[in-house]
């Protein structure tokens, strides 16, 4: 099918992002939003268990509650955000509730968990995915969106968000030694900087230049197409996002479903004077260190390879770190599929925004990235963590880790039958030709 093609006026120029502060501003906005989202998660199961009293039924339960929420708003949050277009208000929501985070767990999570765990647990996961699980989303594509707008590589200005991971890990650690409810307040902190930022961010308005990176129409001064529950339903039919979907279901949620009890298999291995929880947290730092450093150059590999061979080196890259986990159990191996997650994680972050907005209608961006990715690894998540983790009870870690390596090739060739090849819609130095309407691939 035909495809319109961007002029070339409208390929991003990149040169020197560091020069322009909208690069700087947009990085803080990443910078704080995730050092919320790794103090919230680093701690919470502890907190839960140690400071809230909290059963692990429980503690399960909140968790459940939290990606159960996750789901339903991820498409009323992509919709809204593409009607929204550069608006910031749902962001401003995220923060909002960000803010909240230690008076909600110091005036209201904590007393009622003493009177009713399961309302306690229902509630406290209810106001964390407003957040996190689901907030995240929000914040990936209104920054993404923007970095178009501002010409600067996406994958340059998320790396802010592991080195924010990287600092909050660290630094929470002290918090958590001095006060573990203290760690709360810390988001608090956190979400009142990310707020400042966000309301000082430069956003297009219609007539500048940047304003096109909204718009299926190359003219800036174009009106914005209306979004309608037919070019909705010309994504859903559309064979590479079918595809999309798949692979994301299966391979980016066994990411998470991997690392969730990969703590545990750790620590039955690992041997060294270091205790087993210490080294792992040591390793854990160091990998979301080099993870900030491979981001700065992924953006070039999957310009120059393609986002859809990036998402397959993705999942491969995976295959190679579970399968690896189970064959190979010395400490120094253990701590190198661990390093590995330094390589996955650029490769699909960087990946799947770009497949987004070469291969899809980028009036619709947000929504894309909220079913397509979201929303499919949401589901995957439930799923498997529930299959596997009875798995490790029944046939133990290795053989679990075989069987999900083998999940992961299947998922990835069934994806690569129905994803088409994002680089024909690339521009000539192999970054986004811009934004432009693609007409649906039947599925």
């Amino acid at each position: 099918m035909s495809r319109r093609t961007a002029p070339a006026a409208d390929v991003p120029d990149r040169a020197n992002p560091v020069r322009k502060p909208a690069f700087w501003n947009f990085g803080g906005l990443f910078f704080f939003y995730f050092a919320i989202w790794q103090l919230a998660f680093t701690f919470l199961s502890r907190w839960l268990e140690v400071e809230a009293g909290m059963s692990y039924g429980n503690i399960g339960l909140l968790n459940s509650v939290m990606a159960l929420t996750a789901f339903c708003l991820q498409p009323v949050y992509g919709v809204l955000q593409d009607r929204l277009g550069f608006r910031k208000h749902l962001f401003a929501f995220v923060v909002l509730v960000g803010a909240l985070m230690g008076p909600f767990f110091a005036f209201v999570f904590t007393p009622l968990v003493d009177v009713n765990q399961v309302l306690g647990a229902v509630l406290g996961g209810l106001f964390l995915s407003l957040t996190l699980n689901a907030g995240v989303g929000i914040v990936e594509t209104f920054n993404e969106r923007n970095s178009r707008a501002h010409r600067f590589e996406y994958g340059h200005v998320r790396l802010f968000g592991s080195v924010a991971g990287a600092i909050a890990s660290l630094v929470g650690g002290f918090i958590w030694a001095s006060n573990p409810n203290s760690i709360w307040w810390a988001g608090t902190f956190s979400a009142i900087v990310l707020g400042a930022l966000l309301l000082v961010a430069r956003t297009p308005k219609p007539g500048d230049p940047g304003y096109a990176a909204l718009n299926a129409d190359e003219s800036r001064d174009a009106p914005r197409a209306k979004i309608d529950k037919r070019v909705l339903l010309e994504l859903l039919r559309n064979r590479s996002f079918v595809g999309f979907m798949v692979l994301m279901f299966g391979a980016a949620a066994l990411y998470d479903v991997f690392d969730q009890q990969f703590p545990n298999y750790f620590a039955r291995f690992a041997v060294g004077e270091l205790d087993p929880q210490v080294l792992f947290s040591r390793v854990v730092f160091a990998q979301i260190l080099l993870e900030a450093l491979v981001m700065i150059a992924m953006p070039f590999v999957i310009n120059r390879i393609g986002a859809k061979r990036g998402l397959q080196l993705f999942a491969l890259v995976l295959v190679v770190r579970v399968v690896g986990s189970a064959l190979f159990t010395q400490t120094s191996m253990l701590v190198l599929w661990r390093l590995l997650a330094a390589v996955e994680m650029p490769l699909m972050l960087i990946a799947v925004m770009k497949y987004i907005t070469r291969m899809f209608d980028v009036r619709i961006s947000a929504t894309a990235y909220m079913i397509g990715f979201n929303m499919a690894k949401q589901v995957g998540i439930v799923i498997f963590s529930w299959v596997f983790g009875s798995a490790y009870d029944f046939i133990g870690f290795s053989s679990s880790y075989l069987i999900m390596g083998v999940v992961v090739l299947a998922v990835t060739g069934i994806a690569g039958v129905l994803m088409e090849d994002d680089r024909p819609h690339a521009a000539a130095d192999g970054s986004d030709a811009g934004a432009r309407e693609r007409e649906p691939v039947d599925a």
